[in-house]
């Protein structure tokens, strides 16, 4: 049986001609209508009967066998598979609760849940609605210039490097070029910097809570964590002083700004005195700033204040322009850059040179700008609507919002996060439950984290309505 023809117009690109094409044999496989083992009609009869060239009829049948919807049997033509599997199954238990560092991350890139409150990121639309995603269909054709078949430089694009240091400078920090290093985004910059400066069973300072994918990296690198805890203003210094002086640690990994998951911001004070903690205990601290491009260049950064000699600082794009765009960079002081380089080109070679000139274009464009200024006027609405919303709903902020994506949404007593959780999960709405930010997966007490872009759905504040009544 073949499928039926639908039209497709006269002046249709040959891409659009040849997706139409394979969009209607995969249906009429996916319905039954060709079982597998049916001989699909032979090139030319197809090309005659569609009003398409032979180029157009192959390039679909190639498209389909990559598809897996059909195989080529030399000498005999082009016949039908069986189609292939699309699971819809619901999520695993496991997955639902999202009760452990895995799962939630998981989630956070599978995306089964219609609310995503506790997602990482803004909604999709966010992005793709820019000026942004229009210049990212048409990345200009100079991109390709001088791109070599090679693996490029470990270092990365050498013209990017140079647009970072320029970026680092308006942010007080004075990089040299040759101080900066590109990744496939932070969490890989987090991966080098754990593998060069750490050894099974030393001891780091994390914020408490904190990032959890580091976490995660810690615990593969056999190194003991130990928590600090976070106020509303930057990481309770009282207690990092009592606990450097007992464990003595190699590093302290802190986020300063737009904190992820609180959302709060390092007070200039406390900035001072933790570098005079990290001076006087002999620690080095590891500055992750995702929403640099959010947040004010004259931020206090502890990068700027301490100008990399103790400190190594981390940033991205990833946040703020593509998840899948995955450039991030470290910058820091030039031996340890040097061996962060060395060890980058054993793990991974080097990062994507193509990737990283798409990026450099977006910022020398303009585009980049244009799409922030954009992205913050989204946020700030966002969190005026957010914001009251939750209070009104019966959570406690932890902070005032500073920027970012996040707010820390304390429960009330006697609501528990694993029930609040599992409520969520029944009715399609992802939650990320405090205690997976903690390093010993002990809340202080139950919370969630907010992104403040989805927190506004009705769904999830009527759960919260219905739901923070103790049982």
């Amino acid at each position: 049986m073949k499928p039926t023809p639908a039209p497709t117009p006269d002046n249709a690109s040959p891409d659009t001609k040849v997706e139409a094409l394979v969009k209607r044999i995969a249906l009429a496989i996916d319905k039954g209508l060709m079982p597998a083992g049916t001989r699909l009609r032979s090139v030319r009869d197809c090309a005659d009967k569609e009003a398409l060239s032979r180029n157009t009829v192959v390039e679909a049948y190639n498209r389909l066998i990559a598809r897996g919807y059909a195989e080529a049997r030399p000498g005999s033509g082009y016949f039908a598979r069986k189609a292939p599997g699309h699971r819809t199954q619901a999520p695993a238990a496991h997955l639902s609760e999202a009760v452990d560092v895995v799962s939630l991350l998981r989630e956070q890139l599978e995306q089964h849940y219609e609310v995503r409150v506790g997602d990482g990121r803004p909604p999709p639309s966010w992005m793709e609605g820019s000026e942004l995603g229009r210049h990212l269909r048409g990345v200009r054709a100079d991109t390709w210039s001088g791109l070599g078949h090679g693996y490029g430089t470990p270092w990365g694009y050498l013209p990017l490097r140079q647009t970072i240091a320029r970026l680092l400078h308006e942010r007080a920090i004075q990089a040299d070029v040759r101080q900066v290093l590109l990744t496939q985004g932070a969490n890989h910059a987090l991966d080098l910097i754990v593998r060069q400066l750490l050894e099974p069973g030393d001891v780091v300072l994390v914020d408490s809570p904190g990032y959890y994918p580091l976490f995660g990296k810690l615990k593969l690198a056999k190194v003991t964590m130990v928590g600090v805890p976070r106020l509303p203003d930057g990481p309770d210094l009282q207690a990092l002083q009592s606990l450097a002086q007992q464990h003595r640690p190699k590093v302290f990994f802190t986020q300063s700004l737009a904190h992820n998951p609180t959302g709060d911001s390092l007070s200039l004070a406390k900035a001072h005195r933790l570098l005079q903690l990290a001076a006087q205990h002999d620690f080095q601290i590891v500055e992750d700033d995702p929403f640099a491009d959010l947040m004010p260049a004259s931020a206090p950064r502890l990068s700027a204040l301490d100008q990399l000699e103790r400190v190594i600082y981390v940033s991205s794009f990833s946040k703020t322009l593509s998840a899948g765009l995955r450039v991030g960079f470290i910058a820091g002081p030039l031996p340890v850059i040097n061996a962060l380089c060395d060890l980058k080109m054993v793990t991974v070679v080097s990062t994507s040179d193509f990737v990283e000139r798409v990026v450099c274009q977006l910022i020398t464009s303009g585009q980049y700008r244009r799409h922030l200024t954009r992205l913050k006027a989204r946020l700030d609405a966002a969190q005026r609507l957010s914001l009251p919303a939750l209070e009104q709903a019966g959570l406690r902020l932890f902070s005032p919002y500073t920027g970012g994506y996040f707010v820390w949404a304390e429960l009330p007593d006697g609501i528990a996060e694993i029930d609040l959780v599992r409520r969520a999960a029944a009715q399609g709405i992802f939650i990320a439950p405090g205690s997976v930010f903690y390093p010993d997966r002990q809340s202080a007490r139950p919370s969630m984290r907010v992104n403040i872009a989805h927190a506004n759905d009705e769904r999830f504040l009527r759960l919260l309505r219905d739901g923070l009544t103790p049982a």
